[in-house]
Order: structure tokens, then sequence, then C-alpha cells
């Protein structure tokens, strides 16, 4: 067995952490700034908390554009990231200043939201339109802040693409998600002969 303490550095060519809790969706999320410039990023921390009422989340690392905006405005749109918007939502993720609309960058069209004011990615086929509901900086066990914030926030509004719902079943293979992998590059996506089904013992 390979061995480590995390604060005493892993001793490989990649920090291996993201490629085994992988692969993770992304939270391709859109906010506005208060002067309302538009602002699109990926993130690969990112994942489904609640069930009622839904709640999701972003983790970013570092004070980002992001963050800055959900906590201004207190809202954030979820885009789902699909293997056809790969190229789109990479394009997102340059470093580029707060004055850029990354939705220009990316040739992606802005569609208006139903209640929140950032828009959603029209070419995106789901969104989940979110009001926050709490930032916070993570620490570590002596309660020092690490440089990464926890935006988490209640889904208000989702949109889904019609042709993806199957007797009223939210088909997850022909949405095509694009997931993170591990490493500096590496995406995934799902298909059918990975499928496995199995039945919780409390619902048989």
């Amino acid at each position: 067995m390979h061995s480590y303490s995390p604060r005493d550095g892993h001793r490989l060519a990649h920090d291996p952490l993201n490629s085994i809790v992988a692969p993770r969706p992304i939270g391709w999320v859109s906010t506005v700034a208060e002067d309302g410039t538009r602002n699109l990023a990926p993130y690969s921390f990112f994942n489904l908390f609640n069930y009622r009422p839904p709640i999701v989340g972003f983790s970013s690392t570092g004070h980002k554009d992001s963050v800055s905006n959900a906590e201004a405005t207190g809202e954030f749109v979820w885009n789902l990231a699909t293997r056809s918007l790969a190229g789109p939502m990479n394009e997102t993720s340059a470093s580029v200043g707060p004055e850029v609309d990354e939705f220009a960058l990316a040739g992606l069209t802005p569609e208006a939201s139903a209640l929140v004011r950032p828009p959603r990615v029209a070419q995106s086929p789901v969104a989940f339109e979110c009001r926050v509901t709490r930032i916070q900086e993570l620490t570590d066990v002596q309660e020092r802040g690490v440089g990464a914030w926890l935006v988490l926030g209640e889904v208000v509004q989702v949109h889904l693409e019609e042709s993806l719902l199957v007797d009223g079943v939210f088909d997850t293979l022909a949405a095509d998600p694009l997931l993170r992998g591990g490493g500096p590059a590496d995406y995934f996506t799902i298909s059918a002969g990975s499928r496995l089904r199995m039945t919780r013992p409390d619902a048989r």
C-alpha cells in the first residue's frame, strides 16, 4: 500500500484524491455581478445534498467570481454539462477578469431564468435555478480557513428538456452528462454497458 499523510505530501506525480473520488458531476454555474455582468464557470467539486427542499452546492478553491456574485446577489444557476458541450464548458474555465462574459467567450446563448437573475445556458438540456442558503469558508481540523468556499443553494425552479423524460423518468444515459475524472485533463461519459441496476433492500 502507498500510504501517506496529506499534510506531508503524496510523493506522487499528481495528487490522487480527485482521481479516486471520480467521476464527479460538474457544477457549471452561472451568476451575475451586481452590475449585471454575466459569469459562467465549471466546478468539479459539486453535488446534490438534499431532496426536500432540493439543495445543491459547489466548492470553489479561492474566492472567485462565482462566489462573489452568489454572495452579492444570493442567486446562481446550475447547468448540466454534456458531452456535446465539453468544448464550450472547457472554454469557460479560463482564468479571465470579472469583466469578461464567459457566455460570449464560449459562444453560448444566455437564456432568461424564471425566478432568478442569472441566465441559464440555452444549449444545456437541464438547469436548476438556485437561491443561496449558505456560503462558508471550509476549515481544517484546527478551524483555520483553507481558502475554499462552499456555496449551497436551494433549487427553486427546474428546467428539463422533455425528450429526456421517458414515462415520467429522467433518462440519465440519454442526457449524456460529462463527468470530471482525475489527472489534469480526464473526463468521462456513461454508457448503457456500464449500467448496473440494484434495488434497495427496503424497497423490495
